[in-house]
C-alpha cells in the first residue's frame, strides 16, 4: 500500500466523499490482495460490504455480458427434496472443495431462477446473470469469440467469493450438438460452453438453469458437479405452495378475507396442480382484479380461472363439493336463495 493511498483516503473521508472514499478502499483491499496479505483483504471488505453492497469492479457497469439480479423478499416454498438439495449446495460452497459447477433442470414456473437468487442471499453473494442478447452474434464465429471472452472477464474477477454467476436459461447456448436441426453455429458454441466451463476457476460459484433437458448437450451435463431437478413436486406439495403463496399475497392486499379452506377446494379443481409459478401468476391477478368492497371476491374469480366453463349453475357447483356458504362465495347469490334454489332441484 503506498502513502498516497492513506493520504487519499483520509482527505475523501474529511471532504465527505463516500463514493471516492470507498472506492479508494477497495483499492486498498485489492492491494493487500495482490501482496499475499488477503486476510487483511477481506476485513477491509467485509466492513464495507454494508450488508452484501459489495459489487466486483470488472462488473460494475463495464462488462454488456453481466447484469445485477436483485434478492426477491417474497418467500420460496419448496419440496423437502430439492430443499436439501440447495442445502447441500450451501455446504459445498462452504467447503471449497471445487464443487461450484451447478444445474438447475425443470419446467417453467419450477423455481430454478429464485432458487438462485436465494442462495446468493444465504451466501451474502451478489447474483450476476450472463446477458445473452450481448452473447449471441449472427456474424459467423462471433459467438463463439464472445463466450471465450465471457469466461475470461468470469475467471479474471478480484473477487469471486462475493458473486454468483448465473447462466438463465442456458438453452440458449447450448444445445445438443447431434441435433440435425441445430445451426452449426450453435454447435460452435456449445462447444465453446464446454472449453468455459473446463477453465473454470474453482472459487468461482455458477448456476445454469435449463427447460429443455432432454435437448441438452450430454457432454455438457457431465460439467456440471451436481444437476438438480426441479420438477420434484407432488400434487399434495403444490397444493401447500399454493396456501404459502396466498398468505403471502394477502398480506399486501389488506382488505382481503381469508378463506383458507374454500381456496383449497378451489385449487384441488386444477387436474394437475400447475408449478409455483403458474400458480403465483393465478393467485395474484384473481387478487389484484377482485372488487375491494368484498374481501373474498378474488375466490369467485380465482375458481372462473380454473373453471372457465362454469354454466353459472349453483348445482354444478353443490356437485363440486361446494358448501351453501362457499356457493354463495362463488355465485354471488344470497345463501338463504341457494338453500331454496338447491331445496327445490332434489
Amino acid at each position: 500500500m503506498k502513502k498516497k493511498d492513506v493520504i487519499n483516503l483520509i482527505r475523501y473521508y474529511s471532504e465527505g466523499n463516500s463514493s471516492a472514499f470507498r472506492e479508494q478502499a477497495y483499492e486498498i483491499a485489492a492491494d493487500f490482495n495482490r501482496n499475499g496479505d488477503q486476510q487483511l483483504g477481506e476485513y477491509i471488505l467485509a466492513l464495507l460490504s454494508d450488508k452484501n453492497t459489495f459489487i466486483p469492479q470488472e462488473l460494475n457497469g463495464k462488462s454488456d455480458f453481466f447484469r445485477k439480479m436483485e434478492y426477491s423478499t417474497e418467500p420460496l416454498p419448496l419440496p423437502t427434496p430439492i430443499s436439501n438439495d440447495l442445502s447441500g449446495i450451501v455446504n459445498a460452497i462452504g467447503y471449497n472443495a471445487g464443487i461450484n459447477k451447478y444445474l438447475f433442470s425443470g419446467a417453467p414456473g419450477t423455481g430454478k431462477t429464485e432458487s438462485a437468487k436465494q442462495l446468493a442471499r444465504v451466501l451474502n453473494r451478489e447474483v450476476y446473470a450472463v446477458d445473452f442478447d450481448y452473447v449471441i452474434d449472427s456474424r459467423l464465429g462471433q459467438t463463439s469469440k464472445n463466450i471465450a471472452q465471457l469466461f475470461d472477464e468470469i475467471n479474471s474477477l478480484p473477487y469471486p467469493e462475493h458473486v454468483i454467476i448465473l447462466f438463465d436459461e442456458i438453452d440458449s447456448l447450448a444445445m445438443d450438438r447431434t441435433d440435425s436441426r441445430d445451426l452449426r453455429e450453435m454447435g460452435r458454441a456449445t462447444s465453446s460452453v464446454l472449453k468455459g466451463l473446463d477453465g473454470l476457476k474453482n472459487d468461482i460459484v455458477l448456476i445454469a438453469t435449463t427447460n429443455l433437458m432432454n435437448s441438452f448437450d450430454k457432454a455438457l451435463i457431465r460439467r456440471f458437479d451436481k444437476v438438480i431437478d426441479f420438477n420434484r413436486y407432488s400434487q399434495d406439495d403444490l397444493l401447500n405452495i399454493s396456501v404459502s403463496i396466498l398468505e403471502s399475497m394477502l398480506s399486501k392486499f389488506k382488505f382481503a378475507g381469508r378463506d383458507v379452506s374454500l381456496f383449497k377446494k378451489i385449487i384441488r379443481l386444477m387436474n394437475p396442480i400447475p408449478f409455483p409459478g403458474d400458480l403465483k401468476n393465478a393467485i395474484k391477478s384473481s387478487i389484484a382484479f377482485s372488487d375491494p368492497s368484498n374481501g373474498l371476491d378474488y375466490l369467485r374469480r380465482l375458481f372462473l380461472q380454473v373453471k372457465p366453463d362454469y354454466s353459472g349453475d349453483i348445482k354444478e357447483l353443490k356437485k363440486m363439493g361446494f358448501t351453501v356458504r362457499e356457493i354463495e362465495i362463488l355465485s354471488q347469490v344470497s345463501k338463504s336463495k341457494v338453500a331454496r334454489d338447491l331445496s327445490e332441484g332434489k
